[in-house]
């Protein structure tokens, strides 16, 4: 299973991103996938999940009402769009793939390498 993900950067409180999530052939059509952040010295926030069909979305109760998460099954990718951004929001973002369920109970199986997401305020 191979996860890229790319996105991040440095943006001013109240910005916006748009991190992307390439995951491979054999996995996408048959895995839930998700996004986690972490800053140092805490543990592995999850931040939100889609199903594989796409239809039904999860968010944190952080970041709900500003991240949207979005798959585009032709590119096979899934997008999180970061409205609305705050400091706290500052973290390394992860990729994540895992069996359908992953998207209920967080425990994905496969992870991508992170992207800098720094919130200046």
């Amino acid at each position: 299973v191979q996860l890229q993900a790319s996105g991040g950067g440095l943006v001013q409180s109240g910005g916006s991103l748009r991190l992307a999530c390439t995951v491979s052939e054999y996995t996408y059509n048959a895995y839930s996938t998700g996004w986690f952040r972490q800053v140092p010295e805490k543990e592995r926030e999850f931040v939100a999940g889609i199903t594989v069909s796409g239809s039904s979305t999860y968010g944190a109760d952080s970041v709900k009402g500003r991240f949207t998460i979005s798959r585009d099954n032709a590119k096979m990718t899934v997008y999180l769009q970061m409205n609305s951004l705050k400091p706290e929001d500052s973290g390394v973002y992860y990729c994540a793939a895992g069996p359908p369920a992953s998207v209920v109970t967080r425990n994905f199986t496969s992870w991508g390498q992170g992207t800098q997401v720094t919130v200046s305020s």
